[in-house]
């Protein structure tokens, strides 16, 4: 495809987002999209939230929803995924080339989390966890601010000089506890997990199909 470049599309409009819903991009940050998520359930008064992503966002949505599990008492969980299919145009860079059209088969997933019941006969149905795997995030000290650039200067004498390191903020308590429940997910092996925990996995589709535009071909 070194002959050809992609036709930005023109932006359609989405379809509405209720209250209750966050789509997970990949670039966002984890941390906000859990203080967010956490907030529909717990100060907005919504009795469930939904959670979706799709392509390499998949996994961070997975990750999210283990962890609201892990700070949320009595969530009961269902994840559904699907597919969706997204065309680009391509035009030619060269005279005598056909404009082309490629379709991909994007991976999509949503998960649902609800402080009632959902439907057990789902495949996507997943109990709440046993208490002693959910610790309620707790409020740490005030987060330490980094002083302007310049206003620290480097000694000469010993014990005087500036670490070069970065380690961890002792005062960023949400960042500390997101890598400890993090940790719990996949490291912990004394913790036992729920028999019917499996999510099933999704992968991004990278075949595509190209055709020339005016084909009578159908996609």
């Amino acid at each position: 495809m070194d002959r050809y470049v992609r036709v930005e599309q023109a932006k359609t409009e989405q379809s509405s987002i209720i209250d209750n819903e966050v789509r997970i991009m990949a670039a966002g940050q984890v941390r906000n999209y859990i203080t967010y998520a956490t907030s529909i359930l717990t100060e907005k008064g919504h009795e469930a939230v939904t959670l979706k992503g799709m392509g390499r966002a998949i996994n961070k949505t997975v990750t999210i929803a283990e962890i609201i599990k892990r700070r949320i008492p009595n969530l009961h969980q269902l994840t559904e995924i699907g597919s969706v299919n997204i065309t680009d145009t391509w035009e030619p860079l060269e005279e005598g080339l056909n404009t082309l059209e490629t379709t991909r088969h994007v991976s999509v997933i949503s998960i649902t989390l609800s402080t009632l019941e959902l439907d057990t006969s789902k495949p996507g149905y997943q109990q709440p966890l046993p208490e002693e795997q959910v610790k309620p995030l707790q409020e740490g000290p005030p987060r330490r601010t980094r002083a302007p650039v310049g206003s620290q200067l480097r000694g000469r004498g010993r014990g005087q000089g500036m670490g070069r390191g970065r380690g961890l903020d002792p005062g960023a308590s949400g960042s500390a506890d997101i890598a400890a429940q993090l940790s719990d997910i996949n490291l912990n092996p004394a913790v036992p997990q729920p028999a019917n925990t499996e999510i099933p996995a999704c992968s991004l589709a990278t075949g595509f199909v190209a055709t020339p535009m005016g084909s009578s071909s159908q996609h």
